[in-house]
C-alpha cells in the first residue's frame, strides 16, 4: 500500500500462448534455484529481431537486472553492500517516470542498461491507475479518478512501445501490474470498517478494472512480456468473505477491455508489504486448550498466517476460477523477514490461545493491517527461483530503503498525500482495528529514500545478513566458517530425480542448514543432510557439491564433488516425490506430528490408489502406537494410515506408518496438499525422536529423502533404512 513506483495501439502484436507447462519446466517450480545476479558491468548485447523462446517460469536460468539507482543508495549506508547487488523491481509510479526524473533513469536508460549488464531478465511495476490506491493516501496518484484516457494514451502506450522495441526482445521483462488496486475493490468500496469514499467511485466507474484490463492486453500481446497482477496479501484477503470474491474479481479485471486469462502470466502477493513469509511455530490448525488459533485476536478468524500458504491457496482458486493450471505466484521478500532479538525461539504459552499466538508468532506487527514504516521489520528471503511448489520465485518488488509515506505532511509534486498510517502517533482505523501504527518516525515521502529504515531492515534480517547486518549486530563475533560436509554419495536416482545424502559438518556456533549445487548452482537449501534434486532431465550426468552455513551466514568450503546421472527413460506414470515438514519442534513429548504431500513432477496423471508412503521411526518403548489424521486438503477420509513393524534392524527405523489414499489422480504439476499425521502411544508415554530415520526438523515443506514413497510394491521415491 505503499507508492511503488495509447496513442495508437500497438500493430503486429500476436496473442501469446496459453501458459502450458512442459514436464521439466513442471518440476522447475519445486528447483529452489538460486537468482543469477547481474552486477553492473560493460558488456553490451546487440539488438536483435528475434525473441527469446517463451519460457513457464521466467525467472528459471534468468540473470536478473540489478537497479543502478537503487544499488547505489544501498551500497553507500553502512553495511548496506552486503545486499546492495540483488535484483528488483524498477517502479513506473507516474508518466514522467518513463522519462526519468532528478536522480532516477527512465525506462529506456533502465533497459539499455540491463543489456550493459548482460541480464536477461527486467522487472518493472506498472502503477499509476486513475484514482490509484483509493484507501492510502500516502500513495496516491497523479491521475484524477475519471482520467482513464490519459492512463491508456500517456502511461500504458509509451511503456508498451518501449518493451515492444526489438532492441529488447531478448530480455525477459516481468510487469507486475497495479498494486492494490483490486483489493481495494474486494473490502473497500463500500459495507466495511475499512471501506472509503474514494474506493466506492472507483468501484462504481470500473475504472479499475478497465485500466488493469487494459493493461494486461497491450502488454499481453509482448511476446517476451510475463504479466503478474497484484493479489494483496494474506491479512488482507485471507477470510473466506474476501478470499474467493477477491479471485472473481481479478478474473473479472482479467477479461475486461480486450484482456483474457491468458494475458495473466500468475499473481504476485505481499507486494511493498510486511507479511512474514512463514511462521515457523504457528500453524492454522494448531489449538490451543480445545481453542483454534483462528479465535486468537492476531488471527482473527482468517484462514492463514503466512504468505506462503496464502500463495499457495490463492492459487488454487484462481485456477479453479479459470485462470492456466500453470499459473505461477511471486512474493515480495524485500522486508518480511522479522529477525532480530524479537523473533521468537519457539512456539508461545499454552496458557491461552492470545498468549500461544503472540508469543509464537514471527510477524511482530502490532496488527496484521499495518503497512506503511513498520518498526522491527527485517530483510526477508533474498531472491531466489522456485522455492516451492506453484511459487515461481520469491522476489524483492519493494527495493528495502524506499519510503512507504511520509509521518508527516510534506509537500511534493509527486500527487502523494499524508495517510496517518505512517504516522507513529495514530490510533487506527477500521482496516488496523483500530491499533497503533506501529510506523517508524521522521520517514520521508513515498518512494524516497528512508536511511534509518533500512538500517532496520539490516539489523532485523532473517535469514540473517553475512555479520548480522550492522556493526555490533547479531552475529558479529562469529567469523567462523563450518567445516566442508563430507560423505557425499547418491541415495536413489530415477529418470528425473537423484537424492543424495552426506554427513554433518560441524561448526563453532552450530550448522543451521545447508545449500545444494547441481553443475556450480544453487538448486535447494535443507537443513537436514539429505535432499532429492527433481525435474531433470533422463540418462543425464549431472555433478553435485553441498555447502554447509551457520546463523551468522559464514558458509563452508564446498564438498567434494559427485557425479550422477539419472536413469534413463521418462516414466509413463509420472515423477513423484515427498515433501515433509515437521509440526512439532520438541523430540522428546508424547507425540510425533507431521505434515506430508505428495507431488507429481512428471507428464501423467497418477492413480493415488497405487502409492503408499513410508515414515520410519523407533516407538521408544512397548506400547501400541496409533496413527491419526488430524487434517488433510483432500480429507482426511480419503487418507490411509496404519502403523506396522519395519521388520529390519536400521537404527531409528524398527517401525513405520504407511500412509495411502482410497482413491482420486494426482495431475502433472499438482499436490496432493498438506496431510497432517499425529502418533502416539497408547500410555502417552514420551518418543525420543532424536534418531528416527525419517525425521527432519524443518518446519517449511521440503523434498525428504529419507521418506519412502511406492508405486504399487516399487520404491520410486526416497530411500528405505
Amino acid at each position: 500500500m505503499s507508492t511503488r513506483s495509447r496513442g495508437k495501439r500497438l500493430s503486429g502484436g500476436t496473442r501469446r500462448p496459453r501458459r502450458a507447462r512442459s514436464a521439466a519446466a513442471l518440476t522447475a517450480l519445486f528447483l529452489g534455484a538460486s537468482l543469477a545476479v547481474a552486477v553492473p558491468g560493460s558488456a553490451s548485447a546487440d539488438a536483435e529481431d528475434v525473441t527469446a523462446a517463451r519460457v513457464d517460469n521466467p525467472y528459471v536460468g534468468a540473470t536478473p537486472y540489478v537497479n543502478p539507482d537503487w544499488s547505489a543508495k544501498a551500497a553507500a549506508e553502512p553495511g548496506g553492500s552486503v545486499i546492495a547487488d540483488e535484483p528488483s523491481f524498477v517502479w513506473m509510479d507516474r508518466i514522467a517516470a518513463i522519462e526519468g526524473t532528478p536522480g532516477a533513469r527512465g525506462l529506456k536508460e533502465h533497459l539499455d542498461t540491463a543489456l550493459d549488464q548482460g541480464a536477461d531478465l527486467f522487472q518493472v511495476v506498472i502503477y499509476d491507475l486513475p484514482g490509484r490506491d483509493c484507501a492510502a493516501l500516502a500513495s496516491n496518484g497523479e491521475l484524477g479518478p475519471t482520467e482513464i484516457g490519459r492512463y491508456k494514451s500517456e502511461y500504458i502506450d509509451p511503456i508498451a512501445e518501449l518493451l515492444a522495441d526489438p532492441a529488447y526482445a531478448d530480455l525477459r521483462i516481468v510487469a507486475l501490474i497495479e498494486p492494490d488496486s483490486l483489493p481495494n475493490l474486494v473490502t473497500n468500496a463500500g459495507g466495511t470498517a475499512g471501506s472509503t469514499p474514494e474506493c466506492a467511485v472507483m468501484k462504481e466507474n470500473g475504472n479499475y478494472e478497465k485500466g488493469v484490463g487494459y493493461a494486461l492486453s497491450t502488454l499481453g500481446d509482448i511476446p517476451n512480456v510475463y504479466n503478474y497482477v497484484d493479489a494483496a496479501h494474506h491479512g488482507w484477503l485471507g477470510w473466506d468473505s474476501n478470499f474467493v470474491p477477491a479471485a472473481q474479481q481479478f478474473k473479472k479485471a482479467a477479461t475486461t477491455e480486450g484482456a483474457t486469462v491468458d494475458d495473466v502470466h500468475g499473481f504476485i502477493v505481499n507486494t511493498a508489504n510486511y507479511s512474514v513469509l512463514k511462521e515457523p511455530y504457528l500453524k492454522i490448525s494448531d489449538t490451543v486448550n480445545g481453542t483454534t488459533v483462528r479465535q486468537s485476536k492476531w488471527v482473527d478468524w482468517n484462514y492463514y498466517v503466512d504468505e506462503l500458504t496464502f500463495a499457495q491457496g490463492l492459487r488454487e482458486e484462481l485456477v479453479r476460477q479459470g485462470f492456466d493450471s500453470g499459473l505461477g505466484m511471486l512474493i515480495d521478500t524485500a522486508r518480511n523477514g522479522w529477525g532480530g532479538d524479537d523473533r521468537p525461539t519457539g512456539p508461545g504459552p499454552t496458557t491461552s490461545v492470545d498468549a500461544y499466538v503472540d508469543g509464537g508468532r514471527a510477524d511482530r506487527r502490532i496488527h496484521a493491517g499495518n503497512w506503511c514504516n513498520q518498526s522491527g521489520a527485517g530483510v526477508g528471503e533474498r531472491p531466489v527461483t522456485a522455492p516451492e511448489p506453484g511459487i515461481d520465485a520469491y522476489v524483492w518488488a519493494k527495493p528495502p530503503g524506499e519510503s512507504d509515506g511520509s509521518s508527516e505532511p510534506i509537500d511534493n509534486d509527486e500527487g502523494k498525500g499524508f495517510d496517518r498510517m505512517c504516522d507513529p502517533t495514530y490510533e487506527g482505523n477500521g482496516r488496523n482495528g483500530f491499533s497503533l501504527t506501529g510506523a517508524l518516525p521522521d520517514s520521508p515521502v513515498a518512494g524516497h529514500w528512508f536511511s534509518a529504515q533500512f538500517q532496520e531492515l539490516l539489523a532485523n534480517a532473517h535469514p540473517p545478513l553475512d555479520g548480522g547486518g550492522e556493526p555490533g549486530g547479531p552475529g558479529d563475533d562469529d567469523t567462523t566458517a563450518p567445516t566442508a560436509p563430507t560423505g557425499l554419495k547418491t541415495t536413489a536416482t530415477s529418470a528425473t530425480t537423484v537424492s543424495l545424502s552426506w554427513t554433518a559438518a560441524t561448526d563453532d556456533t552450530g550448522v543451521t542448514g545447508y545449500d545444494v549445487y547441481r553443475d556450480g548452482t544453487r538448486v535447494g537449501s535443507t537443513t537436514t543432510t539429505a535432499y532429492a534434486d527433481s525435474g531433470l532431465t533422463p540418462g543425464t550426468a549431472y555433478t553435485y557439491t553441498v555447502r554447509a552455513k551457520d546463523a551468522a551466514g559464514n558458509v563452508s568450503p564446498p564438498s567434494a564433488a559427485l557425479a550422477a546421472t539419472t536413469d534413463e527413460g521418462g516414466g509413463s506414470t509420472g515423477a513423484l516425490k515427498v515433501q515433509y515438514r515437521t509440526s512439532d519442534t520438541s523430540p522428546t513429548d508424547n507425540q510425533i506430528r507431521m505434515g506430508l504431500q505428495v507431488v507429481n513432477t512428471g507428464q501423467s496423471a497418477v492413480d493415488l490408489a497405487d502409492v503408499k508412503l513410508r515414515y520410519w521411526f523407533t516407538p521408544d518403548g512397548a506400547g501400541a502406537v496409533t496413527s491419526t489424521c488430524d487434517w488433510a486438503q483432500l480429507g482426511c477420509g480419503g487418507v490411509t494410515h496404519t502403523v506396522k513393524q519395519a521388520g529390519g534392524s536400521a537404527p531409528g527405523a524398527s517401525h513405520y506408518v504407511e500412509v495411502g489414499f482410497a482413491s482420486g489422480s494426482l495431475a502433472p504439476g499438482a499436490a496432493t496438499g498438506e496431510i497432517q499425521l499425529r502418533l502416539n502411544k497408547a500410555d502417552w508415554s514420551n518418543f525420543d525422536e532424536s534418531d528416527d530415520y525419517s525425521r527432519s526438523t524443518s518446519t517449511g515443506f521440503t523434498d525428504h529423502a529419507k521418506i519412502g514413497l511406492y508405486l504399487g510394491t516399487a520404491l520410486t521415491w526416497g530411500t528405505a533404512p
